[in-house]
């Protein structure tokens, strides 16, 4: 080989390195989401539980099953349910920060009731259920493909954070 194409495959070769190396970091801003000073999330309930492996409900977590992750600290009723976690974050992390997925279509952050909720193509989508109104009852009189694709810009824009893809948080394995 002579120097220049043994130099050209070493160019090419690095740049395919790089590039598959940020494909695969995930940008994360633990700042924005929707957590208090102990960056509890999903104020204490199992992110594992709303999915059906963990019985499709919303169940509070206990304060002696913890795990952090990004900056975050998650609740898990059960230690299957904290493993699950551990093994696929991204598959159990609520969408949008865990604000209300609803308000998010409009770039604001809202707090949430943790028992309304939405687990649809592999994500956990939160809600806000109070005095002013039930937003998943809102979510699901749209177009979801849409006001996900919507919620997910804005948080995007919000937060600078990557966005989740289906593959993601289905965890295929």
């Amino acid at each position: 080989m002579t120097s220049w194409t043994h130099r050209s495959c070493v160019v090419v070769l690095a740049t395919l390195l790089v590039g598959a190396g940020s494909a695969a970091e995930t940008v994360r801003n633990a700042a924005e989401w929707n957590v208090g000073k102990a960056k509890l999330a999903i104020q204490g309930y199992d992110p594992v539980a709303y999915f059906p492996e963990g019985g499709s409900a919303a169940v509070s977590g206990s304060e002696s099953i913890t795990a952090e992750y990004g900056g975050v600290v998650y609740r898990f009723a059960t230690a299957g349910h904290r493993e699950a976690f551990l093994a696929n974050p991204a598959r159990y992390e609520p969408s949008h920060g865990g604000w209300c997925s609803y308000a998010m279509l409009e770039g604001d952050k809202v707090q949430v009731d943790p028992k309304s909720f939405l687990v649809k193509d592999g994500r956990l989508f939160l809600f806000y259920r109070g005095f002013l109104g039930d937003t998943r009852a809102k979510w699901l009189k749209g177009d979801p493909a849409i006001e996900t694709k919507t919620a997910d810009a804005m948080w995007k824009k919000i937060s600078v954070e990557s966005a989740r893809t289906q593959e993601a948080s289905r965890g295929d394995r």
